[in-house]
């Protein structure tokens, strides 16, 4: 069993660059304790015979058939845009030659 001590969590408030008060300090430890004492408690179960979990699903690779179709149409996209020539969007240029 991992052994959670003082030292533990100032570790890891450190590597955090987070500061706790001691009753804070003594909550993240009971805390710590419960998390690693329900992982541990997983280690009990016998997991002989049974396969890994690679995906949630059953399915791999479900791939559809990559169709363009026109969702909107040129009037409506340029609809609310502030500068247009009537088939583009102008913008201001960002790039000096």
């Amino acid at each position: 069993m991992v052994e959670i001590t003082d030292k533990l969590i100032e570790d890891l408030a450190h590597l955090s660059r987070l500061s706790f008060s001691s009753e804070e300090k003594e909550e993240i430890k009971n805390d710590l304790q419960q998390m690693i004492a329900f992982v541990e408690k997983l280690n009990e179960i016998d997991t002989t015979g049974v396969e890994p979990l690679l995906h949630i699903t059953p399915r791999e690779n479900v791939f559809r058939e990559d169709v363009v179709i026109q969702n909107t149409s040129r009037e409506e996209a340029l609809k609310n845009v502030p500068n247009t020539d009537g088939t583009y969007i102008l913008v201001p240029k960002v790039i000096k030659k």
